[in-house]
């Protein structure tokens, strides 16, 4: 593993953590008028520390966009789920929560299975797959599956709608972190011009805006406990399935490798519940008036 792809992934992971604990803290306090809508984000724009929160997120996506250009996405993607790991920190910092046991084995959870999957399935390239029905099949089936997930969602509200969309929200950027490599790809082989032509970028940029409006809407109507660890699941799942099933990701496939690299998958989806519901992850508000307005903070 490169060390420059650990420190940019990392990196990466970090400036989205806390960039998606200042998102939460203001979008819970957006108008639920705004649900699952555009307007909702032209009214956060308005909060300063939202702001501040999407810098931080562009620059984890700038910085996640050059590991991807550089590692495998099945590499990349475990380590940009350590984003938790930061998001909690600063949860902490913020409600003056200790770790406590269940916090202590989250960490070790998330950061064990990371490894863990690394260790066992040694990621590496190899050649991408030229069927574009294979690449437009699992595209569809996360878009498809993001679609039905927000669907329900909009049925629910304020039950389960947070951690559908976060989980809808978590395949779309799957997706265009796969897609974002893709369009690495094409840069480095023709310039510009070879990008501008072909249609990645474009999805990267509708799934984006997409994506950012589902997890929003997520955080406008849940504490952060709710939504994050649906995200933070769901993305890396997604993107290696993506990076193995048309981008040419290789991974190691005999019988104990591929019981490890479940094994680690299992302890990182556990570790990111664990830390999700420890008390330090905020609450925020359980019942919010509609007509409520937008402070700046």
């Amino acid at each position: 593993m490169s060390v420059l792809v650990l420190i940019l992934a990392v990196s990466a992971a970090c400036c989205l953590g806390f960039g998606f604990v200042l998102q939460q803290n203001a979008a819970q306090k957006a108008p639920l008028s705004d649900f699952l809508s555009p307007r909702l984000l032209l009214d956060l724009m308005k909060v300063p520390r939202w702001l501040g929160g999407i810098g931080l997120m562009v620059a984890g996506m700038v910085l996640g966009a050059v590991a991807l250009g550089k590692g495998e996405i099945s590499l990349v993607e475990p380590l940009l789920a350590t984003n938790l790991l930061f998001a909690f920190a600063l949860s902490r910092h913020q409600t003056k929560h200790k770790l406590s046991h269940q916090g202590a084995t989250g960490l070790a959870l998330l950061a064990g299975g990371v490894t863990m999957f690394i260790v066992a399935g040694q990621p590496h390239s190899g050649t991408a797959v030229d069927s574009p029905f294979r690449h437009w099949l699992i595209i569809g089936i996360m878009v498809g599956t993001a679609l039905i997930l927000t669907t329900y969602a909009k049925r629910s509200r304020l039950t389960w709608a947070p951690v559908l969309l976060a989980l809808a929200a978590g395949l779309l950027y799957g997706v265009q972190d796969a897609l974002t490599r893709v369009s690495g790809q094409r840069f480095s082989g023709g310039g510009l011009a070879e990008v501008l032509t072909s249609w990645q970028p474009y999805g990267v940029l509708v799934i984006g805006v997409t994506g950012l409006i589902l997890v929003q809407s997520a955080f406008e109507t849940a504490p952060l406990r709710m939504s994050l660890p649906a995200l933070t699941a769901a993305q890396p799942l997604a993107g290696i399935l993506c990076g193995v099933g048309f981008l040419g990701d290789r991974l190691r496939t005999d019988t104990g490798a591929l019981a490890w690299e479940a094994a680690g998958l299992a302890a990182v989806v556990t570790g990111i519940v664990l830390l999700g519901l420890h008390p330090a992850m905020p609450r925020g508000t359980t019942e919010q008036a509609p007509t409520r307005d937008l402070q700046p903070h």
